[in-house]
């Protein structure tokens, strides 16, 4: 299956991404996330991405907009964070224009406590950037963890 890529600009050109290719593409950028790298993630994400927490925490909801999720959910969890933030991937499933990561987190809050989240991220893309992720994961170690974000979400788990 392959999806359609957007033109930009005067220049129409056209071309495809495959299954493969969407695959390929969240591998790279989870081999770098593995070593506290997200330039390639914020390389690839479309300026409209969104990233969706279900849940009931304070984290919950949706972040709208590439800026918003860099500016206020990122610069939050940095905030929590000791370090550099690193996920490590175990799993890439790929359907279409969905790619499913399993993933985990090392890290340590600057409180000392341990934050070694399980992550299911379900991204969509198009045009060969990533339009949105839900992330689920283990909520009660987000609460337990995490203080309440500087940036809450601009909608509620519920409305999004």
């Amino acid at each position: 299956m392959k999806s359609q890529v957007e033109s930009y600009g005067s220049k129409h050109r056209t071309f495809t991404m495959s299954t493969a290719d969407n695959k390929k593409l969240l591998q790279h950028i989870f081999s770098e996330l593995a070593t506290s790298n997200a330039a390639p993630f914020v390389e690839a994400m479309a300026d409209d991405f969104r990233w969706i927490a279900p849940g009931s925490t304070a984290w919950s909801g949706t972040y709208i907009g590439k800026k918003a999720v860099i500016d206020e959910l990122w610069r939050s969890l940095r905030q929590e964070m000791e370090g550099r933030i690193r996920t490590v991937p175990h799993r890439f499933i790929a359907e279409g224009d969905l790619v499913v990561v399993e993933a985990r987190g090392d890290n340590v809050t600057k409180a000392g406590k341990p934050y070694r989240n399980t992550y299911c991220m379900v991204f969509r893309l198009a045009g060969g950037k990533l339009k949105d992720c839900t992330e689920y994961m283990d909520t009660e170690l987000v609460s337990a963890v995490l203080a309440p974000p500087q940036f809450p979400p601009t909608t509620t788990a519920a409305q999004a």
